[in-house]
């Protein structure tokens, strides 16, 4: 078959659900796993990518007990397939930017951490402005919102400014410096009642309650520890802000919160305060592809988020 026959027929069979699943496996790993999260038969998935590699003549993943991963030709693929849903992203984005930003959709990956802060209020205010721009707000790890950002999934991400956010267009979305928190009679509140901020040492001298475990925040809490020749050995690992505050209340050591999780402590009489380092001065970023077309909806919300943010003193 010529190059050109070749080419034409890889466009004619070329299947998005099926290219899907292989950005999918190459990230999870496991076919179970993607499985789970595409909401599909593991022997679907198996079916699929069996069928794909057939009709191109090419493997894709190697197998092994362990998981999948990609071959050469399967990372090549996956490469190809992130580019056409970005060009096939960008179009549509391109076309919908004729729009006067009343009308079409607006697609955001956040943390949990920026639904916590002012996104939700943002959102309320840009949903009041714009009616007819249907918003789509997935809340996902990190990470994972810089994934689905390069695989043309959403429109914006919003992320903790301690990840790889280089090859995107990121600009600060909202201060969220890191504190300590601490029941009343524990004995680091009394160093919290006395004003300003506490030191890292200081406060990892005591019983530490962990949260959301290689998250954010337990990355960069625990890689300060190491930086200051510290194991933290947290006593308990929780995997949510509210359910932190309730083990600091019951008196399982002292918590590190996000300020745009602060609002958790009302209705408690923990004790908080900032710490004393310069890298617990955080931020959350919002980033978009570069290069890309942007539609009004993304422009209309980006100048709303500019004008709403402020560095607090």
């Amino acid at each position: 078959m010529r190059q050109t026959e070749n080419r034409d027929w890889f466009m004619q069979h070329f299947d998005p659900i099926t290219a899907r699943l292989v950005l999918a496996l190459a990230r999870d790993g496991s076919i179970a796993k993607t499985a789970e999260r595409e909401n599909i038969a593991p022997s679907a998935v198996s079916r699929r990518i069996a069928d794909l590699e057939a009709r191109m003549g090419i493997v894709l993943f190697d197998r092994s007990a362990s998981g999948v991963s990609l071959t050469s030709a399967g990372t090549r693929y996956a490469d190809g397939c992130r580019r056409i849903f970005r060009e096939i992203s960008d179009l549509h984005t391109a076309m919908s930017g004729f729009a006067s930003g009343d009308a079409g959709q607006l697609r955001i990956a956040s943390s949990s951490s920026a639904l916590s802060g002012r996104l939700p209020e943002l959102l309320a205010s840009y949903a009041k402005r714009h009616p007819g721009v249907r918003l789509d707000i997935r809340e996902m790890a990190g990470r994972a919102t810089l994934t689905a950002l390069e695989d043309a999934q959403v429109d914006l991400a919003i992320f903790a400014d301690n990840y790889d956010y280089s090859a995107f267009d990121a600009e600060v979305f909202e201060d969220d410096d890191v504190g300590v928190i601490a029941s009343p009679d524990h004995p680091l509140a009394t160093q919290i009642l006395a004003g300003g901020p506490i030191s890292f040492d200081m406060a990892i001298g005591h019983e530490v309650v962990g949260v959301h475990h290689m998250g954010a925040l337990d990355r960069l809490i625990n890689e300060a520890a190491r930086k200051a020749g510290h194991t933290l050995g947290a006593r308990v690992n929780v995997e949510s802000f509210p359910s932190l505050v309730r083990m600091v209340e019951a008196g399982f050591g002292i918590g590190f919160l996000r300020n745009t999780s602060i609002h958790l402590l009302a209705g408690t009489d923990l004790v908080h305060a900032p710490l004393a380092e310069s890298w617990a001065v955080r931020k959350l970023m919002i980033a978009r592809r570069p290069r890309m077309a942007i539609a009004a909806s993304v422009t209309s919300f980006l100048e709303l988020a500019r004008g709403g943010y402020r560095r607090e003193t």
